[in-house]
Parts: structure tokens; sequence; C-alpha cells
């Protein structure tokens, strides 16, 4: 697999590290902005291992926990290194550098393919999966020129628009974005493409396990990861309730820009894209109209790396207390089934964030905290 990390910076996680990332990730209740916590309060994910029982009983957990086994883990590195994938974590130099600065970033990335692809400014293309022919024809060309003027563009894998996008760019170098694992791709008519993708200068990524059949509810997961890698997203041809409106809606919830192809009114494959343009998505009746927009994004280092590497112990550090039972009841009254930002809670109980963040996190590990966009959290209602 090439790699090509030559040039960008980053951190290297040790192959110890790498295998407690994995085993931390995947235990239960823990994702990618609970990762981020338990890391930066605890400073290690060996650590964070050792804490887990203890802080889901405090949350109030009614089972114990589970922590995926260092041997679960090291069987899926093994499974990887024999499908010719790797894991890549958060702050390493094969980190696609946008997705890195969106919330909720996957710590550890599988990867399949040129990784030098992934690092390249990209342009997202969906659609329809029940493409016209025209549409398809529009998007193989936006991925066409698109790839031709340096971007790697980046899909689902799916019929219709995502495979007349993954086409077009195949020799420039496409990102096709999996919501099940790396080996198991959807549909399974684009398992030649995936493979043509992979072997060629294209790149496959997932934050699923291998083995994972993706169900109806990880395609958004999926879309998180188009809208979060590429610059701007172009949606050709989506009906009112498509997918690919979610990856623009959060393609512009992470900044990034959003073109539209106009259609007919009649056809209910363009009344999604009809409506992006109302709400101010950008008109696109050609491949200069993204080409030219995307042209001072690109220009410029957006998405220097920041420092992700485990802080690790600080014998200097004073020992912060678990809060006690009085301080933990009062975080909990003040959170309800309405989302608030975690700093009113810290104005609200006038306790120290440390104690908040914390509390939140038994809460999570217990499986009674919903985590929101935004970073709002609300109390999950047990029955």
């Amino acid at each position: 697999m090439a790699t090509g990390s030559a040039g960008r910076s980053g951190i290297a996680l040790t192959e110890k590290q790498r295998i407690a990332w994995l085993r931390l990730i995947r235990s239960d209740n823990v994702g990618p902005a609970t990762f981020r916590d338990l890391i930066n309060h605890f400073g290690s994910a060996e650590t964070a291992l050792v804490m887990l029982p203890e802080l889901s009983q405090r949350g109030g957990a009614t089972r114990a926990i589970r922590i995926c086994s260092e041997s679960d883990a090291l069987r899926e590195l093994d499974i990887a290194n024999r499908f010719g994938a790797r894991f890549i974590g958060i702050g390493e130099p094969d980190y696609p550098p946008a997705l890195r600065q969106i919330d909720g970033a996957p710590p550890l990335l599988a990867v399949k393919g040129n990784l030098a692809t992934a690092a390249k400014p990209a342009v997202g293309i969906v659609g329809s999966r029940n493409a016209s022919i025209s549409g398809a024809k529009f998007a193989a060309m936006i991925a066409r020129d698109c790839g031709r003027a340096g971007y790697a563009v980046i899909s689902g894998l799916a019929r219709g628009i995502d495979t007349a996008a993954h086409r077009a760019s195949i020799e420039t170098g496409t990102i096709a974005a999996l919501a099940g694992g790396l080996d198991q791709p959807y549909p399974p008519e684009n398992v030649d493409l995936l493979n043509e993708i992979c072997g060629s200068d294209g790149v496959a990524i997932s934050e699923m396990p291998f083995g994972w059949e993706p169900r109806a509810r990880d395609f958004p997961r999926r879309n998180r990861l188009i809208a979060g890698v590429a610059l701007g997203v172009v949606v050709v041809e989506a009906a009112t309730r498509s997918g690919s409106l979610i990856t623009a809606r959060l393609a512009g919830e992470f900044g990034r820009l959003v073109f539209a192809v106009p259609g007919s009114p009649l056809d209910p494959r363009c009344q999604g894209t009809n409506g992006l343009l109302k709400d101010g998505a950008m008109i696109t009746t050609g491949s200069g109209d993204v080409i030219e927009a995307l042209a001072p994004l690109s220009r410029i280092d957006l998405f220097s790396p920041p420092l992700a590497e485990e802080p690790g112990e600080d014998p200097n550090k004073p020992l912060l207390l678990p809060p006690d039972d009085n301080e933990r009841a009062r975080i909990v009254d003040a959170l309800g089934p309405t989302p608030v930002e975690i700093d009113d809670i810290i104005r609200h109980t006038g306790l120290q964030a440390s104690a908040v963040y914390l509390v939140l996190l038994e809460l999570d590990l217990a499986g009674r905290l919903h985590r929101h966009p935004g970073g709002l959290v609300s109390l999950a209602m047990l029955d």
C-alpha cells in the first residue's frame, strides 16, 4: 500500500497505542466525542480502558460495560493486514487533514489504497441512486474535470451519481467512503468498482469494524465522512428526503461549500437540489463553477494538523478526586431531555469544569447521556 506521507506533519502512534485506541473505540458507549474526552482526561487510551468499568458504574449503569479485549483488537488488526488495509489515527500524517477538524471526527480510520489521495484537497459529489442519464453524465463531467484540476473526488460508492463520480475520477484519484466495514461494501454490485479504486490511485475509508454489514443508520455516519473530507460538496439530483441532503447539511455545518445542480421542477429527483438552491447553495451549471469557488480554499493550508498525541501522565499535575454524590446529583439534576451546552451546566451548578466533564463521561458510558450536534448534551430518559 502506498502511504505518501512524506512532507505531511503528524505524530505516529506506536503499535501499543494503536491497539489501545482500537480497543477503546470498539468498547461499548465510546463514540468519537467520548473517546476524545477520555483521552483528554486520563492522558492515554490504556488508562481510560482501566477506568471504564468504574466510570460506567458511577454513572448508573445497570450492567457491566463491554470492553473490547486485546485479543479482539489484535484479531481485527490481523484481518485488516490480510485485507491490505491499516488503521490510521487522527493525529497521524496520513489522516485526511480536513476530516480531523470536524466535531466528532473518527479517532481511527480503516483505509485501503493510496493514502496520498486522502491527503489531497477533495470535492464531494453525491446524488440520486436512481440517477437519470443526464445526471450521471453531468456528475462524471464534474468529477473528471475536478480530478484534472488536482482534486480528489470523494463519494459513497452508492448506485447512480456516486458510481458515475467514482468511475470518472479513478485515474486522478477517488475516495470511497463506506458505511460498513471495508470488507462489506454496499451495494454488492460495486465490489469490482471498489477493487478498481483501491488498486489504482484511489483509497477506501471506513470507521466501522471489519465484518460490519451496513444498516440504514450507518449511512448518515458515512455521509459525515464525505462532508468532512471534502472542501465542498456537489449535489446532483436528490429527492426531498434524500441521504444526499444529509451530506449537504453536514457540509454546511462543517463550514464547507455546498453546490447544487438545478433541475426540472417536474422531476422528483431534482426537488432536493432545487430546494438547496433556495436555501443558498451555490448554483452549479458546469465544472468551472466548482473549480473556481474551491480554488481559494485549496491554495492555503486551512487544515494544519493539531497536535493529537496522547498527553500522557503528568507527575506534577494535582490528583483530581471524582465528584462526591452531592455534586454528581447537582449535575444530573441540571440535565433533562432538552439539549443544553456544557458551559451552561458549569455555570448553573457552579462546579469545576473538570468535575462536570467527568460526570458527563460517567453518564455517557452508562448509556444515560445523549450527545447532540454542536456539543450539546441531554439526559437519556430510561424506562
